[in-house]
């Protein structure tokens, strides 16, 4: 890392009544050219076995601008439009890279309201931000400073569906720096009855912030049942649920902000294991405290962090009988049931399980970095499972 990282600045703004409107309509102009854009490429394709590329598509919105119906498009800023288009391009590229799905139609109910602006089509001077088409600058909460001297070169305006607006300016941050080497290694088992339990025997909490707010959501969305489809009220209803579910999600995130920051400071080299959250998540029981405990967002979190400040991610296979092995003798038990947190090995040693879980894990990842082990158990031949696989993945949480 040479301390040149690109970071994006998220920030609230309020906008006045005639941004608001012309924000909207660029946010409508965004979602109908993505959703042609990609009606032509798909027919072309299906019907004809052509493909259509961004420079065609880019081709296409001028002759949309040009008709009668679609006269509208000319009246917004032309960029948004064009980056819709290359993020479709790019949404067809990781497609076929078989890295994604096939890229879907914006619903304007359910689709993020978003709108992203290059150089051309905005104005950066003494920390006022002057997007196209507008007459006065955005009226942003500057809650902590850009870098110095930092200059975005592209700005993205969303609306949320609680209706609060932000600005997210991404710019070229030379402030990140490498922290210290150390020697400290720890191993992370995830949970629900704790968010983290580390091999040191550190437990971290879990805050269960949607626990905390189901009461209350309940009643707001019963409200929102009563209320008859179409009328304003529903809407006024609608937005107090987004609000809880907003309130929830920003705590989360800021909770998890602060456990990745406080483990990447102090830590060298961080091993987890490779769960498949969209896979656990089927499982009815659990699926509700998986979604608030945030797993996925924890291990986003961290890998960026630690490519920014040099520290090391191991990432353990998720078949790996982490809570079923001794961590001292190294002996695995037959069955470990999830109502067993405590046990006793053969040879004596009890463990707590959670514990003995995140020993297990940092034992297989500094195997894996220091002597080249493989941190994936043997597999059976061929398209088999895990010779130590469990009975199923959620038993080991």
């Amino acid at each position: 890392m040479n301390g040149q990282v690109k970071r994006a600045f998220r920030y609230r703004f309020y906008p006045s009544g005639a941004q608001a409107a012309e924000l909207s309509r660029t946010f409508g102009c965004v979602r109908k050219v993505y959703n042609l854009a990609l009606q032509a490429r798909a027919e072309a394709w299906t019907l004809r076995g052509e493909r259509v590329g961004y420079e065609s598509t880019s081709a296409l919105l001028t002759a949309w601008k040009r008709t009668e119906d679609l006269a509208f498009l000319a009246e917004v800023s032309s960029v948004p439009l064009q980056q819709a288009l290359r993020h479709l391009q790019t949404g067809f590229r990781n497609f076929f890279a078989r890295r994604a799905r096939f890229p879907r139609f914006k619903s304007r109910k359910k689709s993020r309201a978003s709108a992203e602006y290059t150089r051309s089509a905005f104005r950066w001077r003494d920390g006022e931000l002057m997007l196209a088409k507008m007459a006065e600058p955005l009226d942003i909460r500057w809650s902590r400073p850009l870098p110095e001297g930092a200059k975005p070169s592209t700005v993205t305006v969303t609306r949320d569906s609680a209706g609060r607006w932000f600005v997210s300016l991404l710019c070229e941050d030379s402030g990140v720096r490498p922290l210290p080497a150390t020697d400290a290694a720890v191993g992370i088992d995830v949970g629900l009855d704790h968010l983290l339990v580390l091999s040191t025997g550190e437990k971290i909490g879990n805050p269960r912030h949607e626990r905390r707010d189901r009461t209350a959501l309940a009643k707001a969305q019963r409200a929102l049942c009563r209320k008859q489809k179409g009328s304003g009220n529903r809407v006024k209803a609608r937005v107090k649920v987004a609000r809880i579910h907003a309130w929830i999600a920003d705590r989360r995130t800021d909770s998890l902000h602060k456990v990745t920051t406080r483990l990447v400071r102090e830590t060298q080299t961080l091993v987890i294991e490779d769960l498949t959250v969209s896979n656990m998540v089927g499982n009815h029981r659990l699926a509700r405290a998986i979604n608030d405990a945030g797993w996925r967002q924890f291990r986003q979190q961290l890998q960026y962090k630690a490519t920014w400040y040099g520290r090391d991610v191991i990432v353990v296979d998720r078949w790996f009988p982490s809570s079923k092995l001794c961590s001292v003798c190294g002996a695995l038990a037959a069955e470990m049931p999830l109502h067993v947190r405590i046990w006793t090995c053969g040879c004596g040693a009890t463990h707590d399980r959670d514990v003995n879980a995140a020993r297990n894990i940092l034992t297989a990842g500094l195997a894996a970095s220091v002597c080249g082990a493989g941190v994936r158990p043997q597999r059976n031949p061929p398209g088999g499972q895990s010779a130590t696989k469990q009975k199923t993945l959620w038993r080991e949480l």
